[in-house]
């Protein structure tokens, strides 16, 4: 009964086998065309897997934010609400004595515009004056075409401010050469010492303030001078960085109350940073910056401190300094170390064990030959290697023989080698 019932199964099955074997030979054909597909498509791959050794630079790098440090002497007076006028520019450098700018005198305005309608009724006496001294006049004359002529010339606003300066002291001078050989009470005479009592009382009531130390000038006041100083960088903790609440890249608004003189040989960057490369740094230790301009710049390790998981670096630069006066927080990426020599893809790089030792090596491949050829990694990075090849001491040390070291073949810029 048993055997019958087996014979049953094994014919049903014969019969289900014969009524599907078009779908199975179909499956099996589809199972060859695939096969055959990636083989081929392995064939014309290959080929291109490999690449050429080049000399190249690879870095270890991060990008961070920070919050840049600096010596900050504000400078103020005490007509700080009347406004001011700029004598330094932004970002120009001063020694210390150098008047940086003048606070308006009040009825300013007023007194310019009285000093304005004066020098032009003096100049139209002076063109009818006929007893002026010619040799000082026609050396004045001279100097303010001169300076005329040059202003249209110039572009930079210093130059053209000084150059403008110029113009009005001679000018001025000019005046007072005249009103000086002018007959008492003449009209020329009157107007003039009329101009000069409206100038002292213009210079009288305005507001000179000068550099009290040596460095930049600028203007960019935001109250955090005196936050944000080089005073103690223990009081930087991540939580008094973040409960400052500064945006990053913002720039600080000019003032028009006062300014400041800025250390422009260093300043300081503080970061919090939670990387191994991070964690692992000395103070003292070098690295390089990249900082907003794409300048790479040296930094040393001022400070360090860790809090938790995470670290909180100080670094300081000496370079790009003014190029960072007009921010408080900034991106910028950190440089942990640089390397250049033959630079070869991980991808194309394998490894084996040597008795106790472990090899590193690429294929070479030239004209349908393979070679293998053991290298060592200097430095390395997720995707590159910077490496070179060992000396016969090293190979030896490494359990080679002499016979395989003498045969042993050396990397070389352009080798063509496989990639893995």
């Amino acid at each position: 009964m048993e055997k019958t019932t087996k014979v049953k199964e094994n014919k049903n099955i014969i019969k289900l086998l014969k009524k599907n074997r078009k779908k199975i030979f179909i499956l099996i054909l589809l199972a060859i065309i695939i096969y055959v597909i990636y083989m081929v498509v392995q064939l014309v791959k290959r080929p291109t897997d490999t690449v050429y050794i080049e000399m190249g630079k690879i870095q270890e790098k991060e990008t961070a934010v920070g919050y840049v440090i600096r010596e900050e002497t504000i400078l103020k007076g005490n007509n700080y609400k009347n406004g001011i006028e700029q004598i330094k520019s932004e970002g120009e450098k001063v020694a210390k004595g150098e008047t940086i700018f003048r606070y308006y005198s009040i009825n300013e305005e007023n007194l310019i515009e009285k000093i304005k309608d004066l020098d032009e009724k003096i100049d139209q006496a002076m063109s009818s004056e006929k007893s002026l001294p010619t040799s000082d006049t026609k050396a004045l004359e001279e100097q303010i075409d001169k300076n005329i002529n040059e202003l249209y010339e110039q572009s930079g606003l210093k130059l053209i401010r000084n150059n403008k300066e110029e113009i009005i002291n001679d000018m001025n001078k000019k005046s007072k050469i005249a009103g000086e050989q002018s007959p008492a009470g003449s009209y020329l005479k009157k107007l003039i010492d009329e101009r000069s009592e409206y100038e002292n009382k213009l210079n009288s009531g305005a507001e000179k303030i000068n550099a009290s130390v040596s460095g930049v000038v600028s203007y960019r006041i935001d109250g955090y001078e005196e936050i944000l100083s080089p005073k103690d960088f223990g009081k930087y903790t991540k939580d008094f960085l973040e409960d400052l609440r500064l945006k990053t890249g913002q720039i600080i608004p000019m003032s028009n109350e006062g300014g400041k003189i800025v250390n422009n040989y260093y300043c300081y960057i503080v970061s919090i940073l939670d990387s191994k490369y991070a964690k692992d740094i000395e103070v003292g230790d070098e690295v390089k910056l990249k900082v907003p301009s794409g300048k790479e710049i040296d930094a040393t390790i001022e400070y360090k401190t860790n809090e938790d998981d995470e670290c909180i670096l100080t670094f300081k630069i000496e370079e790009e300094v003014e190029e960072l006066i007009s921010c408080r927080k900034i991106s910028f990426e950190i440089i942990w170390w640089s390397k250049s020599g033959l630079k070869v893809p991980n991808q194309a790089i394998l490894t084996e064990t040597k008795g106790e030792n472990e090899i590193h090596y690429v294929v070479r491949t030239r004209i349908g030959y393979e070679d293998k050829i053991v290298i060592k990694i200097l430095k390395a990075n997720e995707k590159y290697s910077v490496v070179t090849n060992y000396t016969s001491e090293e190979l030896s040390k490494l359990g080679f023989t002499a016979t395989e070291i003498r045969n042993m073949p050396n990397i070389t810029i352009y080798d063509e080698v496989l990639l893995n």
